[in-house]
């Protein structure tokens, strides 16, 4: 079993062992982690959705993102993730939810967001904790990386070992919250 996979049958665990549900909302994932949580037998008991909102417009539309936001911060920043995260719940009724937005390359970079960043957030209930990563690589390993601190992240989350609020800038280590 690889890694993605094994982290997706955890979160599955974990959340069938709390009767609770998870959802996603991704950009630069394109539904990887969707995918990855579908994998696993069993998951429509605790997976209750995934929004793939790759254009700004979509974000706004599917989510709820003030399109303000989207504007003065750009879609891969904080302020955006966390919003995603929040209208996942909502919009579905999880309990939990994680958001991704990032810059997988080769092109779209900046100076100020250069290939290879992430922002996540994972929220539960009222609490919202939020990471920027760096990752390393070319377009599908930092996609890899991606859908894994996603999945890692929720896993802590459930497992109530993430600080609120978030945890500002990490480098290529395992996901922390």
């Amino acid at each position: 079993m690889d890694e993605i996979t094994r982290l997706a049958a955890e979160l599955g665990e974990g959340l069938r062992a709390r009767g609770e549900q998870a959802s996603t909302a991704e950009s630069c994932t394109g539904g990887g982690i969707a995918e990855a949580i579908t994998r696993i037998p069993g998951s429509s008991a605790w997976f209750e959705a995934g929004y793939v909102t790759y254009s700004d417009r979509q974000k706004s539309a599917q989510l709820g993102v003030p399109t303000d936001l989207l504007e003065r911060f750009g879609a891969v920043s904080r302020e955006v993730v966390e919003a995603m995260a929040r209208g996942a719940q909502a919009r579905s009724g999880a309990r939990y939810a994680v958001a991704v937005s990032g810059v997988a390359g080769p092109d779209g970079g900046s100076p100020e967001k250069p290939v290879g960043t992430v922002w996540l957030a994972w929220a539960d209930g009222e609490r919202l904790s939020v990471m920027r990563r760096q990752f390393p690589g070319d377009r599908g390993e930092v996609r890899r990386r991606t859908v894994q601190a996603a999945l890692a992240g929720l896993i802590r989350l459930i497992a109530g070992e993430m600080s609120e609020g978030g945890v500002g800038h990490h480098g290529n280590g395992a996901a922390q919250g």
